[in-house]
């Protein structure tokens, strides 16, 4: 599927397509023509392959933020067999930016759970670009407690830039709903599987990201800030973004190296915008690995293991020390 909107640094392979669409438009395309149409078909997978094998952080933040790149609704879709939403949060009202709700994973009941950024303008602002609000965290608390009682998996996919940073939030405890979200999600007696799907930001993120099985997309990021707030705080200037994204290691591949992650995710050549279908079989398949091995564990080894997973984040040596 080619996207409708293109990154910049997209643009000499997106010529070549042009280019190549037209030859393809030919009524009747000669031997000379034919042949000018399979040397550019493979000279654009090879082009494509090559940029995205080397895209730098920055341009891994600009592809996870593509605006055609699947969301949750479109997950909902293409990887459960039924879904039934559930709504609110029995406190305040019911926040569009985080999907809550009952699935059917190829026959498997679970919770499901994820960031929502919208599609349309209207969309968008009912989500707030994917920026959940203290309501949304307790629905998404309130629904995992559910699945917990009743015995099913949560699954979680992540897509946000961030918790809502407006006043209203924070009167109504931002902060502490996030807290209170990451002491209760630790103590689920039930498998939790989680996804950054997107872009991984902040509190944020990590409000429905505590789980036994964490995996990133390639094409995606999950950093404890924003690299334009990163460079906001250190140079005093969002035009800096590019060297905050390179200086936070947030990348798929440092975040394996670093232990964050289980699993980095394949994406389709060119970014998962360009494949949902494609996109969302790989993910179907490493949720359902991820579910059949935890499933295995007992409550008592899934909890611990869960403990000492986020306990041993951090931990670094000192040459000479000790």
């Amino acid at each position: 599927m080619a996207p409708r909107y293109h990154l910049p640094f997209e643009k000499p392979i997106i010529e070549l397509e042009v280019q190549l669409a037209k030859l393809e438009e030919e009524p009747d395309p000669s031997s000379a023509v034919q042949e000018s149409v399979r040397r550019m078909r493979v000279e654009v997978t090879r082009m494509t392959r090559e940029r995205y094998n080397n895209l730098d952080p920055w341009e891994i933040v600009q592809v996870s933020r593509h605006p055609e790149r699947p969301q949750t609704a479109d997950y909902l879709e293409l990887l459960f067999d039924e879904f039934v939403e559930l709504h609110g949060d029995k406190a305040f009202g019911d926040d569009r930016a985080i999907l809550t709700g009952f699935a059917k994973l190829d026959g498997r009941q679970v919770m499901m759970v994820g960031h929502q950024k919208g599609r349309t303008l209207k969309e968008r602002n009912e989500c707030f670009y994917g920026c959940s609000h203290p309501e949304g965290y307790r629905k998404a608390m309130a629904k995992m407690e559910t699945a917990s009682r009743y015995g099913l998996p949560i699954v979680c996919l992540i897509d946000t830039p961030g918790a809502y940073p407006g006043i209203g939030a924070e009167e109504r405890g931002q902060a502490y709903n996030i807290a209170v979200n990451l002491r209760d999600m630790s103590t689920l007696e039930v498998p939790i599987v989680c996804v950054v799907i997107g872009e991984g930001g902040s509190g944020g993120a990590l409000g429905i990201g505590i789980g036994d099985h964490v995996a990133i997309m390639q094409n995606a990021y999950y950093s404890v800030i924003s690299p334009e707030g990163c460079a906001g705080i250190l140079w005093k200037h969002s035009k800096y973004a590019d060297k905050a994204a390179r200086a936070l290691r947030f990348t798929s591949s440092d975040l394996l190296e670093l232990g964050i992650v289980e699993e980095i995710i394949p994406e389709p050549l060119g970014g998962a915008h360009r494949n949902h279908h494609h996109t969302a079989t790989t993910l179907k398949g490493s949720i359902l690995a991820a579910l059949r091995n935890l499933e295995k564990l007992s409550v008592e080894e899934l909890l611990g293991r869960r403990y000492r997973r986020f306990r041993r984040m951090g931990v670094f040596e000192e040459p000479g020390v000790g």
